[in-house]
């Protein structure tokens, strides 16, 4: 266990309030237990759920919180318990804190644990340049990964449980609503597991994003309606899986009104305003209804495909700010939502 951190402080970027956030300098954290590490986190990104938390948009927030939960990091030192990992490796971090004794955990879905609480929600985030963290929240990468690479490891992880909640494989049409950082490391999922993909936003750059990524087919819903711009798509019968990639009640609505019978479709928001579904809709198709958070069991399998290059989420980059300018790439993201795809804190220098 460490021997104490000499005196040493870091700073941490807090959420204080919503709209209210500040660069708070700490002492840097020590090993306290066996199965602790400690890192040093070279690069966060700015998750919508980050954002939703510091518009004040969330509900049970621990305010003052140290924001951030996708992240990158180098190992400094390990307990004695903390097996597998050395000081030098780069690891990634899972955010879900569960219990494991209750219901979901007892059947191994503890991303859904009823005791649930996470890193940058509940507990302090990753915005925060040392971090000592449990060994089995953190998981080895490959040290020749760039950061930037690592740190979008935990967005695919959330893809990874969504394409596998909704079963999607070769010979899928699947309809994605929302080409955000989200809904688009969804299409990158399904491309990879050989369906046919459509995605549609409001926002005309995320579009043509989407395109590059090797989205089959884009809908700009400022000028076209979905059902009318499926029906003329060469090739496209109808959609077998859909994602509500947005949370927003009309889009649910939307996709069971698009769905083939026997399609899924995959829930992702967490509004609480009810959506307008007529059940007919649903029972006449016999449609399957799914939802999807965050994620378990995933980050073995989207670290290999990171590691191999079949999954690689730089293109959503469309930032990378100094930990010294957090609170300008929170209000650059406030302001320029359509300018911005993926954003990315460098915590700290390689040098550093």
């Amino acid at each position: 266990m460490s021997n104490g951190n000499n005196g040493r402080k870091m700073k941490a970027l807090y959420i204080v309030e919503p709209l209210k956030m500040e660069m708070r300098e700490l002492p840097v954290p020590v090993i306290q237990a066996p199965d602790e590490v400690l890192v040093k986190v070279m690069m966060a990104g700015i998750c919508g759920s980050d954002m939703h938390n510091y518009l004040g948009e969330s509900s049970g927030i621990a305010y003052p919180l140290v924001a951030g939960h996708e992240m990158a990091a180098l190992v400094l030192e390990t307990g004695s318990g903390a097996r597998g990992l050395e000081a030098g490796d780069h690891v990634v971090l899972d955010p879900v804190i569960s219990c494991g004794y209750c219901y979901p955990c007892s059947i191994g879905r503890g991303n859904v644990c009823e005791n649930l609480k996470a890193r940058g929600s509940h507990y302090d985030g990753c915005m925060q340049e040392f971090m000592v963290l449990k060994r089995r929240t953190i998981h080895k990468i490959s040290r020749d990964l760039p950061w930037e690479k690592a740190a979008l490891v935990e967005p695919f992880t959330i893809a990874g449980q969504s394409t596998s909640r909704a079963a999607v494989s070769a010979g899928d049409t699947v309809y994605i609503g929302g080409a955000g950082p989200i809904g688009l490391c969804i299409l990158l999922m399904c491309k990879l597991l050989g369906a046919e993909v459509i995605i549609s936003d409001i926002i005309a750059p995320r579009l043509e994003l989407a395109a590059r990524l090797g989205a089959d087919h884009v809908i700009d819903l400022n000028t076209e309606e979905p059902s009318a711009a499926i029906k003329k798509m060469p090739g496209v019968h109808g959609i077998t899986a859909a994602f509500d990639a947005v949370g927003h009640p009309a889009v649910f609505a939307q996709l069971v009104k698009l769905a083939l019978p026997a399609a899924r479709i995959l829930c992702m928001g967490f509004s609480p305003e009810p959506s307008p579904v007529s059940l007919v809709d649903i029972t006449k198709k016999e449609l399957t209804i799914l939802g999807s958070r965050m994620s378990v069991n995933q980050f073995d399998r989207i670290i290999k495909l990171t590691e191999e290059g079949r999954l690689d989420g730089t293109p959503l980059v469309s930032g990378v700010f100094d930990f010294k300018d957090g609170l300008r790439a929170f209000q650059e993201l406030k302001e320029n939502k359509a300018a911005h795809c993926k954003v990315l804190i460098r915590i700290n220098a390689e040098d550093d």
